[in-house]
């Protein structure tokens, strides 16, 4: 719609880009003023978070097409990804070892819908194998279409 008005879309997503990331800018800035001090491993945490979240809520509650579906299936990912650090926690883990246990949750996440699809396509092969050995209950034994 924008393009049928007569603009730019190319210059438009650039001068977004450059607004975001301004604003990622201005409160990484906010934050290092409020602590005192600035590094280069302070937000990594919070975006491992959100990957988790993003990819736990579409493994369990899939892909539909409605945004607000999407949105809701990110917010209950965030909430189990939660739930699972603090039963973690609760079990005795050493907060420190917290990473390994980010990244295992992750890889299982991305892991699940390959193996759902592996098991689902070894299981539909299987299906037309045994479709193609069993003989046709209509043709019951005739080698032609005569009777």
């Amino acid at each position: 719609m924008a393009r049928a008005l007569g603009v730019n879309t190319d210059t438009t997503k650039n001068l977004g880009l450059m607004l975001s990331n301004a604003l990622v800018a201005l409160s990484g800035a906010f934050v290092a003023q409020s602590q005192g001090y600035a590094d280069v491993q302070m937000g990594t945490g919070t975006i491992v978070i959100g990957l988790a979240s993003i990819i736990i809520g579409e493994v369990i509650f899939g892909k539909r097409f409605s945004f607000w579906y999407r949105l809701m299936s990110v917010v209950f990912g965030s909430i189990i990804y939660r739930i699972i650090i603090a039963i973690v926690l609760m079990l005795g883990m050493h907060p420190t070892d917290l990473k390994l246990l980010t990244a295992a949750i992750v890889a299982i996440a991305l892991a699940i819908p390959v193996v759902k699809k592996m098991l689902t396509a070894r299981v539909s092969r299987k299906k037309k194998n045994r479709d193609m050995l069993s003989p046709d209950p209509d043709n019951r034994g005739r080698s032609n279409g005569n009777a």
